[in-house]
């Protein structure tokens, strides 16, 4: 367990990055809202999601969205958790992991804090415009992409007969 340990840094390091990056854009965008980055494609907006991905369950009752998300997070927090302090993890199996880890605590934090997740990253691509996304939510899409390309990358290599390399 002790070699395992330094790797804590890891989603502690994605949660503060979350925090900070939030506790600053609260504090410049509090009284306007949006500030335009470049024009036509990225700008930061304060926005709150009370839902989930793509303010799934946005318009569910706040009793019943907070169930769901306490139930929803602690499993979440619990299985990945496991499975990154697992000693058998491989490590870009355990990076995918942390940085899902630390973004799922920092979402989770802010529903907790706000009960709604602190959104501000806005990109538009040639007249679409993308769902407004925070640092954790980067963090867990990063995470889950990295995670399903260990596991078809295992799952591959077993299949060759080659499962160790």
């Amino acid at each position: 367990m002790n070699r395992r340990l330094p790797w804590l840094l890891l989603p502690a390091a994605a949660l503060a990055a979350d925090i900070a990056s939030k506790a600053w854009i609260l504090g410049l965008l509090a009284q306007r809202g949006t500030q335009v980055v470049i024009p036509g494609f990225f700008s930061l907006t304060l926005g709150y999601n009370p839902g989930a991905i793509f303010g799934t369950l946005g318009g569910a009752p706040p009793r019943v969205r907070t169930a769901i998300f306490v139930v929803a997070g602690i499993a979440a927090v619990l299985y990945f958790g496991w499975e990154f302090l697992r000693e058998s993890t491989p490590t870009l199996q355990r990076v995918a992991l942390g940085l899902v880890l630390g973004g799922a605590l920092g979402n989770g934090l802010d529903r907790f804090r706000h009960g709604a997740v602190v959104d501000f990253l806005d990109f538009e691509f040639w007249g679409w415009h993308y769902w407004t996304f925070n640092l954790a939510d980067s963090f867990i899409v990063c995470g889950g992409v990295l995670l399903g390309i260990t596991l078809l990358r295992a799952a591959l290599r077993a299949k060759a007969g080659n499962p160790q390399e």
